[in-house]
């Protein structure tokens, strides 16, 4: 039996692969406007691929099946960005080749052989619609299966059309829908016609808008309909779909959309929200030829049965990779549907992991995901199942061997998963790698669990050269002093065996609590020439919210960038030259302006959207030899970063460094809400084996 934890502390410490595969990548979920971002959970290593045979003799061949399967694309949006020369051609750099097209040109390489007949799109074709070199990207890989004549089916999701407002109520349906869109102005359309959808074999059709459509496939004598409807569906196009379905009575049906299920902050556990309600209400459940759903938008996987009003099964199942590893490693699933056996059959693996350069391998690239809500079965009756609608289904004769193992079997000849890295907790407080180049190191423990950090408390730096004490509660607003505490929870692999606690911290209007330098502290002034490590343990509460606390600070230094020398004139002058910050979709935050001479403009690292409740790693190295600045979360590198940032600026020498709280046009601005556990810098580009998760010795 796998090891149920009884606490997160104990979940961040499982060696668990394919927990650590998202988490940590820096994965987070959000539900409505600030989703709960889903992790991982589970992982056998061995179990799935064994040889379970007894005294060595080879596993007998598996008995034939009558099965096909269906290619699954979950969001490709971050594949499309950073292939392009906007985003510095970072794929095509580090590994020679793109994880979207790999996945396209896999599916037509191995259809005639795995059996299939049609793959599905779940939309966020791109990541930011207004930019042509983005849909230039999703065009050539989409070509790859139009060059194979390997129909699919494709929808838009909200980072593919212009207006991107979520859906909230019934009152919802009069702005924002595929209704009120100007249908002559969305890159979606243009970049994916009607016409072009008119070359596939299975094209049904679509609705008047464009953004809907149909298709039939045929496998074994049997015709399936895959629904796709994009996002925002007006009523006119519920309406579309209802007619299409009466159209077809006998087809069973797979509806595609981009949001339907969500995924709760366990990371394994189906969410309803309103949208997936609507759309059950309105088109799913009085229409029983739809038996499956699949929808991305959501990060990682979940899966829901549900009774439609014919007390038949309706199985829900949302997938998005895009928040793991290198924004999803090339992720994407084979859904075997196996009509011998009464099963579909669930794998998730990517195509592109098993084909990068042995050299850039690390620990985060898994061909095959063997999580229970990553590669799973279903029992299904077809013929039963479609029986009311559809009484001729057939079920054909066994001729094939299983799909999902055979796939699995290639995927893995000749590829062996990088090793897992070990980590330790800490034997002591002392226990972490003491850097020379260290310029502040600061710890937050000493004081009674739950007890009020008082205003002045003075926490030491390491070095000795740059204590912080908290600032005056007239700083922060409406500040008030137990809205700072210390906390004997911490990090698993932080030494430090404390933090403190910042609550009921608000934007707007402010309340703030902080810390800071001294105003003649050495670390003010300094520019770091050579490069830079930060490193940081943080924990966000589940009471963290977009609305308040949007772009809260965990350190920032004061002073205008605008009145750095040689400041891009563009770059808003009232920020701060250094932002280390939560922004409004619970990113990581990393923006500096450089202290490099010239024109000088800020360039941003982002993490994906972070899981609350939950402790993680930050750090960012700055390494001027390799014109890189690099952030991790958890010790994975994360996809969005910058180059051309070498140093940091400043304004000024008395120019403090702020924790907990920043500034804006020099006044108080965007206090942190949550815990950090220690924060320190570094004026050199360390490797992990240097950083504060890894032991002294």
């Amino acid at each position: 039996m796998p090891l149920q934890p009884s606490s997160l502390r104990e979940l961040e410490g499982l060696p668990d692969r394919q927990r650590r595969l998202l988490l940590r990548a820096g994965l987070g979920l959000s539900v409505g406007g600030s989703a709960l971002l889903t992790a991982c959970g589970g992982g056998n290593d061995g179990g799935d691929d064994a040889d379970t045979s007894s005294g060595g003799t080879p596993a007998a061949a598996p008995a034939k099946v009558s099965s096909f399967a269906l290619a699954v694309l979950p969001d490709t949006q971050f594949y499309s960005r950073y292939a392009t020369t906007d985003e510095n051609l970072q794929f095509q750099r580090k590994y020679g080749s793109t994880p979207y097209i790999a996945q396209t040109k896999w599916i037509a390489d191995n259809a005639a052989s795995l059996r299939i007949p049609f793959t599905i799109h779940l939309g966020d074709v791109v990541d930011q619609q207004g930019k042509p070199l983005q849909w230039q990207v999703a065009d050539s890989a989409m070509k790859v299966l139009e060059s194979a004549k390997m129909p699919y089916s494709i929808l838009a999701g909200n980072h593919d059309v212009i207006s991107d407002v979520d859906y909230v109520d019934a009152s919802s349906q009069s702005a924002n829908t595929d209704a009120q869109r100007n249908l002559a102005k969305e890159p979606y359309l243009q970049a994916f016609p009607t016409t072009r959808a008119q070359q596939q074999s299975t094209f049904g059709g679509r609705d008047p808008s464009g953004f809907h459509e149909y298709h039939v496939f045929n496998v074994d004598g049997n015709a399936f309909m895959v629904l796709s409807m994009s996002w925002r569906a007006s009523d006119a196009a519920i309406a579309w779909a209802r007619g299409v379905l009466a159209k077809h009575p006998t087809l069973p049906t797979i509806l595609a959309t981009h949001q339907l299920l969500n995924i709760a902050a366990d990371g394994v556990s189906p969410l309803e929200v309103p949208y997936g309600l609507m759309l059950w209400d309105k088109l799913i459940r009085d229409n029983d030829q739809i038996f499956m759903t699949l929808n991305g938008h959501y990060h990682g996987g979940a899966r829901l049965t549900k009774t439609n009003d014919f007390g038949n099964a309706v199985e829900e199942m949302v997938v998005d990779y895009q928040m793991a590893y290198m924004g999803g490693n090339g992720l994407m699933r084979l859904y075997e549907f196996d009509l011998t056996n009464n099963k579909i059959k669930v794998l998730s693996f990517s195509p592109w992991v098993t084909q990068k350069p042995t050299d850039t391998l690390n620990e985060f690239d898994v061909a095959v995901l063997k999580d229970a809500n990553h590669q799973f079965e279903i029992a299904i009756d077809f013929k039963k199942r479609f029986a009311r609608f559809n009484p001729n289904f057939a079920l054909p004769a066994a001729g094939n061997a299983p799909i999902n193992e055979r796939a699995k079997a290639a995927l893995l000849t000749n590829f062996t998963e990088p090793a897992s890295s070990v980590r330790k907790a800490a034997a002591n407080p002392s226990d972490y790698p003491v850097v020379a180049s260290t310029v502040a190191h600061w710890r937050f423990f000493g004081g009674a669990d739950g007890g009020v950090v008082p205003v002045g408390q003075v926490i030491q730096d390491e070095t000795g050269a740059n204590p912080i004490a908290r600032q005056p509660l007239a700083v922060g607003g409406a500040a008030q002093e137990g809205d700072l505490t210390w906390s004997s929870d911490h990090h698993y692999l932080s030494a430090a065996p404390g933090s403190v606690r910042f609550s009921n911290s608000v934007n707007s209007p402010l309340r703030m609590s902080s810390f800071a330098t001294d105003a003649n502290a050495p670390l003010n002034g300094l520019g770091f020439s050579a490069g830079y490590t930060v490193e940081a343990f943080l924990k966000i509460p589940a009471s963290w919210t977009a609305a308040n606390n949007a772009w809260m600070n965990i350190m920032e230094r004061e002073g205008r960038r605008g009145d750095v020398s040689g400041i891009d004139a563009s770059a808003d002058g009232d920020e701060s030259a250094l932002i280390f910050a939560i922004s409004s979709l619970r990113e990581v935050q990393w923006e500096v302006t450089p202290s490099t001479p010239g024109t000088r403009s800020p360039a941003a690292n982002f993490s994906g959207e972070i899981v609350t409740e939950r402790w993680i790693h930050v750090a960012i190295v700055n390494d001027p030899a390799q014109n890189s600045t690099i952030m991790y979360v958890e010790g994975a590198p994360i996809l969005r970063n910058a180059s051309n940032t070498n140093g940091i600026a400043f304004t000024s020498a008395s120019d403090r460094m702020i924790i907990g709280g920043g500034v804006y046009a020099d006044a108080p601005s965007n206090g942190f809400l949550g815990s950090i556990g220690e924060i320190r810098i570094c004026s050199e580009p360390l490797s992990a084996d240097k950083w504060l998760t890894a032991r002294k010795s």
